[in-house]
């Protein structure tokens, strides 16, 4: 792996860990549920080798965890 493969594998797995780590945020009945369909769109794309592929996913990918982050963030304020 070359040094861009390699700094791209840190940013899907850097993403991966966010969007886990705002699944702990969400109400306890549904954060299993959550946990399952995180791993499964990562599982989906594992073996991707387009690179503009893999930087289009981590670009769509940080959006909808931006959008999962608020909507967990708004949550407590209703």
């Amino acid at each position: 792996m070359d040094l861009q493969g390699f700094l791209l594998r840190a940013r899907v797995l850097k993403l991966y860990r966010q969007a886990l780590r705002a699944a702990r945020k969400a109400p306890h009945d549904s954060r299993a549920e959550l946990k399952q369909i995180i791993r499964q769109e990562m599982e989906s794309n594992r073996d991707c080798k387009d690179r503009q592929k893999i930087r289009f996913l981590i670009s769509e990918g940080t959006e909808r965890l931006k959008g999962l982050t608020e909507m967990l963030g708004m949550q407590g304020h209703c």
